[in-house]
């Protein structure tokens, strides 16, 4: 057998049948080459685009738009596209958006439950026509708990939605009613991640004429919900439910002092460590509440590995909440990074 000579680089330096010897120089050169670009430092290198994945990011079901009950739908939801869905995410930096249905009344019996059925299929769709851009957070008919029982089911078995999407109330209902204690329990069993969106109480819809309920009682309906669910005891009933709170707690974070004192005269049995303990086993979003005040008041009571990335969109633009966070002067760089996509990816790993 002949004896093959071989450089370093592995080339055949000898037989007949490798190419000539300017050729074998010039792969050599080639290589050199290679080899001091890899050593130049990396400030030379691109710079890596950033992860940012956006939980709190609607979108609008084609069923919705033919069956819904319009009276809880807004102009955003009349207005939204796969294409400026996708336009702002590229706009703002948004690696992944998590998909959830907004404050739409979906009827009653069978015709919430086959929306509730129709929005899922759809977001799951998505998903698979662009992998690693869409999540979702399933639609469910609530307050109706078989129907829903039976959607948590499908979404997150068979359609492999990242969560389930609830309002802060149901007919008045908020969630820590004990009527939605099958629901907690089945969740609770999953560990599965919550989404809750704010909707207008049945009291408050037009409380101050010419206001949007959205501008005022949006916050406050959160927090209703938030005390409830604390103050029944639902967050140590069911303590590996992953909860997300729209709006960065709404007015919570200004109310704590209130809630404190509640705690310690009158609910010291159900939060026996005090009720900030409770409220930091939640998440906040940075939606609509990108601002310096608001982020300080989250800051000074959430760690920020509380803190989530969501931008409401397409009621507002996931560009404006990234230049918010960025200029409130609140976070360090590594935060940021923390509430782009670190702290969720801990809750839903297929993103990480």
């Amino acid at each position: 057998m002949a004896t093959i000579n071989r450089s370093a680089s592995g080339l055949d330096l000898s037989c007949s049948c490798c190419p000539p010897r300017r050729q074998v120089l010039a792969s050599l050169a080639a290589l050199g080459a290679s080899s001091l670009i890899s050593s130049l430092p990396s400030a030379a290198q691109p710079a890596a685009k950033p992860r940012r994945i956006d939980v709190h990011h609607h979108f609008t079901p084609p069923a919705f738009n033919e069956l819904r009950d319009r009276s809880g739908g807004g102009i955003g939801e009349k207005t939204w596209s796969v294409e400026n869905n996708l336009e702002d995410m590229e706009k703002g930096g948004i690696t992944t958006s998590i998909h959830s249905t907004a404050g739409t009344h979906l009827g009653e019996g069978e015709k919430a439950r086959r929306l509730a059925r129709l929005a899922n299929e759809y977001a799951a769709k998505l998903s698979a026509d662009h992998p690693g851009r869409f999540g979702s957070f399933a639609t469910l008919p609530m307050p109706d708990i078989e129907g829903s029982l039976a959607e948590i089911a499908y979404a997150l078995d068979t359609l492999k939605a990242d969560g389930v999407y609830f309002w802060t109330n149901y007919d008045g209902k908020y969630l820590g009613d004990a009527s939605f204690n099958p629901i907690y329990e089945e969740l609770n069993r999953r560990k599965a991640v919550i989404f809750v969106h704010p909707v207008s109480a049945p009291c408050c819809g037009n409380v101050v004429p010419g206001i949007n309920a959205s501008a005022i009682e949006y916050g406050t309906d959160t927090t209703r919900s938030i005390v409830q669910m604390i103050f029944t005891g639902a967050t140590r009933r069911y303590p590996d439910m992953k909860v997300i709170w729209s709006h960065a707690g709404g007015t919570m974070p200004f109310l704590i002092e209130r809630f404190r004192l509640l705690s310690d005269r009158q609910y010291k049995k159900q939060t026996p460590d005090g009720f900030d303990a409770e409220a930091r086993k939640f998440l906040y979003d940075t939606s609509q509440v990108s601002n310096r005040t608001a982020m300080l008041g989250l800051k000074s009571i959430m760690p920020v590995s509380q803190i989530v990335f969501g931008s409401d969109f397409p009621y507002r633009t996931s560009a404006e909440h990234v230049a918010g966070l960025k200029s409130c002067g609140v976070y360090d760089t590594a935060e940021l990074q923390a509430i782009d996509h670190q702290n969720i990816a801990r809750l839903l790993p297929r993103w990480a």
